[in-house]
């Protein structure tokens, strides 16, 4: 099993199977891999694969756009032993690398999506969700075993999920370094394949201002109490001095992408007003930057699904 994914040369475009339990988020990542440039096919009977992987009669020419083909249970030619027949078949032939990645999940967390979304369990259709989601852990418990990329989504949003695909599927070696900047609370846990972490609580803390709980740190006024304490310009002019020395020498060794992550108690006022005002500073230096805040989602989150 790889953390990333080593292409072959001369063997046409990669070719990415995605599978795993309902819920786990599949649909998520297919849409993600589509923004990324591959052509995405959901549902695909696994009947159809030597067909649509197979160049045009008289061609013979590879094929040009990467695949992102999702494989689902539900299917009717479906089955374990078919899907890593399919992948071994397909990975010797001329048609590209074929990788499968399986996005795994927690039974509890599948459980709760379910139960947030009142969805029944596409294998158990008159029975509980907790019946539906055993059947399929335990249907696709081989092809996890034979995944060559495996992304445990149980703690991840549709944000972090593409994150970690851009992480893993980005091209190695070329290309100016990518800077993502992530706002957490530490009652949540640390976030996932996070490089650099720093804590914000040392900060005086918004939360205890009645007129500024509601809000969170995008906005003005949060932003500008933080920034007030006189512990902030020092540590910020040390925080953008230490990156300053280190991002370039992260481009020179060929890293293409790096986390920090900037947390505090709920992850609202201060993680999310420091994280803001670092990926501004680094943009106006030039970097690519992009920023998450994990628990600003999450709640986003929660809020449309009720």
């Amino acid at each position: 099993m790889t953390d990333g994914i080593q292409l072959k040369q001369g063997q046409g475009a990669p070719v990415m199977l995605i599978t795993g339990p309902s819920g786990a988020g599949r649909s998520t990542a297919i849409r993600a891999l589509e923004d990324m440039g591959y052509e995405a096919i959901d549902n695909l009977p696994l009947g159809l694969l030597p067909r649509l992987l197979s160049a045009p009669p008289g061609d013979g020419q590879p094929l040009e756009r990467p695949l992102a083909l999702g494989v689902d249970t539900r299917n009717r030619d479906f089955s374990p032993q078919a899907l890593i027949d399919a992948v071994a078949t397909l990975g010797a032939s001329k048609a590209g690398q074929v990788q499968l990645l399986y996005l795994d999940c927690r039974s509890d967390v599948l459980l709760r999506r379910f139960s947030e979304t009142r969805r029944r369990h596409p294998l158990a259709p008159t029975e509980s969700a907790q019946i539906g989601v055993a059947r399929e852990l335990a249907l696709l418990r081989p092809v996890r075993a034979r995944a060559d990329v495996l992304i445990d989504t149980s703690e991840l949003s549709p944000h972090d999920l593409r994150a970690e695909l851009e992480r893993l599927l980005v091209p190695r070696g070329g290309g100016r370094l990518a800077v993502s900047i992530h706002s957490f609370s530490y009652k949540r846990g640390l976030p996932r394949g996070a490089d650099m972490v720093l804590d914000c609580r040392f900060l005086q803390n918004p939360y205890w201002q009645e007129p500024l709980r509601p809000l969170d740190g995008r906005a003005p006024q949060v932003a500008e109490f933080v920034m007030a304490d006189p512990r902030f310009a020092t540590f910020f002019a040390q925080l953008t001095g230490m990156l300053d020395h280190l991002l370039p020498g992260y481009e020179a060794e060929g890293k293409s992408y790096l986390s920090i992550a900037l947390g505090c108690t709920g992850g609202q006022h201060r993680s999310v007003a420091v994280a803001e005002t670092l990926a501004r500073t680094l943009a106006d230096g030039g970097w690519q930057v992009s920023t998450r805040h994990r628990e600003l989602e999450r709640h986003a989150t929660i809020a449309d699904a009720s």
